[in-house]
């Protein structure tokens, strides 16, 4: 790790790097995930450095969002090498349909050379991040699955899994089921899994554990963030209102390989954050 960011780190005291001995001890267990749009910011400003701080908070794999041809203004040789300088190693990354925004690297544009590029750094997962809304429409929703699976047999062909990352508004009707549903239905379980997002799913008011019993072994990874009571805004993990004990004493059932932490927004900075959660998670047998 470069000395200066050292030094950032260590500026974070006893809730950065250096934890109690029992958190330290229960920490050495593990090695945590994160979603890097966590830290966006950091990243347009520093992407080597922010891994590095990353990887002393004890995040050291990551899925990465941004795709556009490049990785952060960087080819994959160049990227990869980031990686092995900072200890960091990607398990999954996220992509757009690209039928409203016609971007490189997308589902509908570049995919292979997406493909490609993320077989390059060694990841299992790419996945379907987001919707815009404009592609929220009953048409666009009944094209998807015959998208999804065309998606999906380029990925698996270069062993990588495609799956399908929700937010909230997969939970209105369409015609006489809801959106998720009608995703998980009409897409083949082995191609298609899903990447739940716990904070957004429960925001619309859906039990997570309901899903893993009607679906099970289709949510292959999960994003984990907490909700704050009466806002419902998005809070460190453990600051919240969602019962991560009950959900993951059914991951098996769910059929969960991956979780990551994410925080979309944050009241505080954002590696502050990250540690909050960290500590918590620490605690927790996941």
């Amino acid at each position: 790790m470069k000395r200066k960011h050292f030094i950032q780190n260590l500026s974070f005291g006893a809730a950065g790097l250096y934890m109690s001995p029992l958190l330290a001890d229960q920490f050495k267990k593990k090695s945590l995930n994160v979603q890097l749009y966590t830290v966006r910011d950091a990243v347009s400003k520093n992407l080597e450095g922010t891994l590095e701080r990353l990887a002393g908070l004890g995040y050291k794999n990551i899925e990465l969002y941004g795709y556009n041809g490049t990785f952060f203004g960087k080819t994959a040789s160049e990227f990869k090498t980031i990686l092995g300088n900072t200890g960091i190693k990607v398990l999954s990354s996220h992509h757009n349909t690209g039928i409203a925004m016609k971007n490189k690297g997308t589902i509908s544009e570049g995919w292979d050379k997406a493909i490609e590029d993320v077989h390059a750094l060694g990841a299992e997962y790419m996945v379907c991040a987001y919707l815009m809304p404009n592609e929220r429409t009953p048409e666009i929703y009944k094209s998807l699955p015959a998208m999804f699976e065309k998606a999906a047999t380029a990925t698996k062909a270069a062993g990588i899994q495609f799956a399908y990352h929700n937010h909230d508004f997969e939970f209105e009707k369409l015609d006489d089921t809801l959106v998720y549903d009608f995703l998980l239905k009409n897409t083949p379980g082995d191609l298609v899994k899903m990447e739940m997002d716990l904070y957004w799913i429960s925001k619309a008011g859906q039990d997570p554990v309901a899903y893993f019993e009607k679906y099970p072994g289709r949510f292959a990874m999960w994003h984990v963030k907490d909700m704050e009571a009466g806002t419902k805004a998005i809070t460190e993990v453990g600051n919240g209102t969602i019962d991560f004990d009950r959900i993951f004493k059914a991951r098996k059932k769910a059929g969960l390989k991956y979780w990551f932490v994410e925080q979309d927004t944050s009241k505080r900075d954002m590696f502050e954050s990250l540690t909050i959660s960290r500590d918590y998670l620490a605690k927790k047998n996941y």
